[in-house]
């Protein structure tokens, strides 16, 4: 089982990106346009996806700006509940570094 669905397991809410289209159990996943019909994904849905890219943003600006500067965390290919260590290292020398 993945960190996710452990996570909404749980009772966490978790965020996830339009990959995990199809999950199930409390993964919130944004709305996407249907590739067979014409137009934008419904006014309704949009407030919906705008909300989750707000959630996510800090998470995901993080990760970049941990990657950038540390090139070796872009090649990781460990379990993300393994790699909790080296990207707190990884943050403490960036925040070092600045």
């Amino acid at each position: 089982m993945t960190a996710p669905y452990r996570a909404a397991r749980d009772g966490l809410p978790t965020l996830a990106d339009i990959g995990y289209i199809g999950a199930v159990g409390g993964i919130h996943i944004p709305f996407r346009r249907h590739p067979d019909l014409p137009g934008d994904i419904g006014i309704s849905n949009q407030p919906y996806n705008k909300l989750l890219r707000g959630l996510r943003f800090p998470g995901e600006r993080a990760m970049a700006v941990l990657k950038q500067p540390w090139r070796t965390l872009q090649h990781v290919t460990l379990n993300p509940s393994r790699i909790g260590a080296i990207a707190q290292a990884a943050l403490v020398l960036n925040n070092a570094w600045r």
